[in-house]
């Protein structure tokens, strides 16, 4: 059950943070998008267990149209409505991997010599821990800024606008959030959690001017920062609970 729930991980995630752009998420309230979506979803849970004839899967495309169209239809924009949504999305994917446990073992890449099925499922849960801890962690902090601290961001653009500051690089901030996160989760999985730490200091010395004096911008980076950084310590080590759930990954050595 384990392998085909990750599989099954690793293509919402690859559905979802990769190939549903913001052109889909903006339309996801027409039934042609939504169910272009839904085919996107089809497809990548087929490529990930390396199956087509598995019914399941369409059940799963379209449970995940319904979630996403009650989400756009009804649910407000904000952070509790996105971590609803993602919750609604594993918990689907945790019910089909009940139900259908030996998707992955009848797929095809199960079937292909040792050690690549193994490999090729620690390297999907790595890579759909990174794109979640990334890509899924800047909705997920956006939102809560935006709903948060609106008012706050506001009053921050009118004063940069009247005093002459610059506003910064466009998406500078969403930029250097990806790349935090991506920081963190790599550096946990290299066993060196400390030198989140120095990340954390760099930060705050690189933002000294700016929130200098200034306690509406010191507040709105020391929320955003520390939301941003929890994400990602959350998902890395759910990450690596899994890894350590699978067999451990042995390469045989190459005959002489």
């Amino acid at each position: 059950m384990l392998e085909t729930l990750i599989a099954l991980f690793a293509a919402h995630v690859l559905a979802d943070f990769v190939l549903q752009t913001r052109w889909i998420v903006a339309r996801k309230t027409h039934p042609a998008v939504l169910a272009l979506h839904g085919a996107l979803v089809l497809l990548s849970a087929q490529a990930a267990l390396g199956t087509v004839a598995a019914p399941g899967l369409v059940l799963l495309a379209l449970a995940h149209m319904a979630i996403d169209a009650l989400k756009a239809r009804h649910a407000p924009r904000g952070p509790i409505a996105f971590l609803v949504d993602q919750a609604a999305h594993g918990a689907t994917l945790l019910a089909l991997a009940i139900w259908q446990p030996g998707l992955w073992a009848g797929g095809f890449w199960s079937t292909m010599s040792a050690p690549t099925p193994h490999l090729m499922l620690h390297a999907m849960l790595l890579a759909a821990g990174f794109i979640f801890a990334v890509r899924a962690g800047g909705f997920a902090v956006g939102l809560l800024m935006e709903a948060q601290l609106a008012p706050v961001v506001t009053d921050l653009r009118i004063r940069a606008t009247t005093t002459g500051q610059s506003g910064g690089l466009p998406e500078g901030g969403l930029t250097i959030g990806w790349l935090e996160r991506g920081l963190v989760f790599i550096l946990i999985l290299a066993g060196q959690p400390g030198a989140i730490g120095f990340l954390i200091a760099a930060k705050s010395v690189l933002r000294f001017g700016t929130v200098t004096e200034d306690r509406a911008a010191s507040e709105y980076v020391i929320i955003g920062t520390l939301a941003s950084f929890g994400w990602a310590i959350g998902v890395t080590l759910a990450t690596i609970w899994l890894r350590d759930l699978l067999p451990p990954l042995v390469i045989a050595p190459r005959l002489p």
